[in-house]
């Protein structure tokens, strides 16, 4: 049970919580009463603004649909007012704009055009709005006119403003790279700038607006020329400064300062040297035995051979008066070769002009037609060079020949970049370069085995022979022939194998070495190709040769001539680098060379057999000691003396006037001939000089032994 007072205390609490929450209970009750009438007063509130509000809508609406419409009236009547102001000034245009489009638009082009696009706008109007209109014909005939002003004004900018660029600047634009070790930029200005941008202006205002191509026209004619002069006047400046100083090329550059260093003269693309002169001298008697209408004199002797070697030793001194040959050049292969560079660079420049001012759809087609006069002209050159290169192997004139190769190397050099420049052309122009390529190639092939074949059936037998036994004119003249082959090695063998010459060499084409062109073969072949070709012309020559030595009566003299010969070619190969490219083919070419010279030698050293035969061991009797000599062996000893002395004396007298020019080799015969008459001689005068076998011995032993040298070192000597 729990006790009294705790209940009693228990009670009390449970009485004041309750009385607690009934004075919670009674606030709340009084707070809602409160809240209740607050929503009521709210709710009459705002039905009341409700009232009022529509009530003033019903006011404003219609007023505001009031005020819209007057708006609207408004504006349309601003539109009206304004499309009549429109219209009123496309009435006015022809009037406004009169004045300015007969003045034309020099030097206010900015003025004119706009004047143009207000009178477009007006044509556009009356076309769409009143094309019966006497205003439409008005504005019209103001557009035509002003759009024939425009191309007149095109067609004066270029005209005046067209300048054909100085060969000065052409020459510095084409100089190589490597001639400054830093290369300025040679731009080319074709037109002011000012001038530049009118010019775009008008272009494309006619494309877009007067729907005319006819300024492209004038734009191409206007340029073509300019291209056509510019090189023509470089080749006008070279001819001249050729003529005039020998350097065709000033390398002065506007505007640069007086301390700035001078170029050099650029490398000449294509050379032709000094020994082609040389050799087109040498050979007007021609490789067939003609004379032509040259007035040399055939060189005889040494003096022909004194010629020879000093062609010979002038062609290989690299310090020699040839030295300077690249610059000792044809003047209208080396203007050609020129023109050739200006024009891909002048064209490279036209067209980048051309690309600011020609729409881009219709550029290739004006570069084509601008490009074509100095395009043509070059070709035309060109096979005019081919022409008379053929002419020229009809006359056996084989050195002018030569100017085809460097003129060829340059332009195969050249190639890439004129594909560059005439990409998008029609396939015609494209087609142009190659063909002269093809025709240069074709005509240097043939001549190359026109020349072979001449050096072969050259029928100069008796004419012309050097009596000395000197090398031979028709030598040197191959031998010049292909050293001048040197400097165009790749040209030279391209030319055979654009031919297919393999058949003729029994070369076997490789796959490997060619392309997919037919006429495009690797340098490794071309070079085999060169070398068979060279020892084709060697091969020529010597069979020539052996034919012509049979010309000699005396087999010794034969035997000298060919010695000459082949010493003169096996020294100029060592020379040149002729004996490398033999030697691609050919092993043991030097080899054999020194076996036919050696051979030669024992050939003459022969002749001498008929003097040491009366006094060799052999074919002396035997003689007792003390015994006295019987009439007969004292003659026999006599005429063994007489037959030497004569023998010798005859000899001596015949060989002085031959010629062996080669220093060593005539040292060389010289002394093997000595050594064995003075053996030979010198033992049979020990045996007999003593001897009593006549009264008068001065009579028979007219020569000490080192007499009979001292003659034979008088041998192949005019002079002694």
């Amino acid at each position: 049970m729990i006790p009294p007072q705790e209940a009693s205390a228990r009670r009390r609490e449970i009485e004041d919580k309750l009385k607690q929450e009934e004075e919670t209970l009674s606030f709340i009750r009084d707070s809602l009463e409160k809240s209740d009438q607050l929503t009521k007063n709210m709710v009459s509130i705002l039905s009341s603004f409700e009232s009022r509000l529509m009530k003033l809508e019903n006011s404003i609406i219609p007023v505001h649909k009031q005020t819209e419409n007057l708006q609207r009236l408004q504006e349309n009547v601003e539109k009206t007012l304004s499309c009549l102001d429109h219209v009123i000034s496309y009435y006015h245009v022809a009037s406004d704009t009169e004045k300015i489009i007969r003045e034309g638009p020099t030097g206010r082009l900015e003025e004119y055009l706009g004047s143009m696009a207000k009178i477009q706008k007006a044509v556009e109007y009356f076309q769409d709005n009143s094309p019966d209109s006497p205003e439409l014909n008005k504005v019209k005939l103001l557009f035509e006119r002003g759009k024939e002003s425009l191309e007149s004004e095109f067609r004066s900018l270029m005209t005046r403003h067209s300048k054909v660029v100085s060969p000065v600047l052409i020459l510095d634009l084409i100089s190589g790279d490597d001639e400054l070790e830093v290369q300025e930029d040679v731009a080319l200005e074709h037109l002011p700038e000012s001038v530049l941008q009118d010019v775009i202006r008008i272009s494309r205002w006619l494309v877009e607006y007067g729907r005319n191509q006819d300024f492209m026209n004038v734009y191409y004619q206007i340029r073509s020329s300019q291209l056509d002069r510019s090189i023509k006047g470089l080749k006008e400046h070279f001819r001249k400064s050729s003529s005039s100083s020998g350097v065709p090329y000033s390398p002065a550059i506007p505007n640069k300062r007086k301390d700035t260093p001078t170029k050099k003269p650029p490398r000449r693309p294509g050379t032709i040297r000094k020994a082609q002169n040389l050799l087109k001298q040498y050979s007007q008697h021609g490789l067939d035995g003609k004379k032509g209408g040259s007035n040399l004199i055939p060189l005889e002797g040494h003096e022909h051979d004194f010629r020879v070697k000093h062609l010979s030793e002038a062609l290989n001194d690299k310090h020699g008066p040839l030295a300077g040959r690249d610059d000792m050049l044809d003047v209208e292969t080396d203007a050609y070769i020129h023109c050739v560079s200006a024009f891909v660079k002048l064209a490279q420049s036209e067209y980048q002009l051309l690309a600011d001012i020609i729409p881009e759809h219709h550029q290739k087609k004006t570069f084509d037609s601008l490009i074509q006069d100095a395009l043509d002209g070059l070709m035309l050159e060109g096979e005019n060079i081919v022409s008379a290169a053929r002419k020229a192997i009809i006359r056996h004139d084989f050195s002018t020949v030569l100017t085809v190769f460097p003129i060829l190397r340059h332009l195969k050099q050249t190639k890439p970049e004129f594909d560059q420049v005439l990409q998008g052309t029609a396939a015609s122009t494209k087609n142009k370069l190659p063909g002269l390529i093809t025709s240069m190639e074709t005509i240097g092939a043939k001549a190359l085995e026109d020349f072979a074949d001449n050096i072969k059936n050259d029928p100069d037998k008796e004419y012309n022979m050097p009596k000395d036994g000197t090398v031979h004119e028709l030598t040197s003249n191959a031998i010049l022939f292909l050293q001048q082959l040197l400097d165009f090695q790749e040209t030279a063998g391209a030319m055979l194998a654009s031919q297919v010459l393999g058949d003729t060499y029994n070369i076997p084409l490789d796959p490997r070495e060619t392309s997919s062109s037919a006429t495009s073969y690797s340098s490794e072949f071309s070079k085999r190709l060169l070398s068979t070709y060279i020892c084709k012309v060697l091969g020529n020559l010597q069979l020539n040769l052996l034919s012509k030595s049979k010309v000699y009566e005396d087999p010794a003299l034969s035997a000298i001539f060919l010695h000459n010969n082949y010493n003169y070619i096996l020294k100029s190969l060592e020379k040149s680098e002729l004996i490398q490219l033999v030697a691609v083919t050919q092993k043991t070419a030097e080899r054999s060379y020194r076996e036919h010279i050696e051979q030669q030698i024992q050939t003459y050293q022969r002749s001498w057999l008929k003097v040491t035969d009366y006094i060799a061991e052999k074919n002396l009797p035997v003689f007792q000691s003390g015994v006295k000599l019987r009439d007969k062996e004292r003659q026999m000893i006599k005429e063994r003396f007489k037959g030497f002395n004569d023998g010798l004396e005859e000899l001596c007298k015949i060989q002085k006037a031959w010629a062996i020019p080669d220093t060593e080799q005539r040292d060389k015969i010289r002394q093997a001939q000595k050594n064995i008459v003075k053996e030979t001689y010198g033992a049979f005068l020990h045996r007999f000089g003593n001897v009593s076998f006549t009264k008068n011995p001065d009579k028979y032993i007219k020569y000490q032994v080192e007499q009979v040298g001292d003659m034979i070192d008088r041998l192949f000597d005019t002079s002694a």
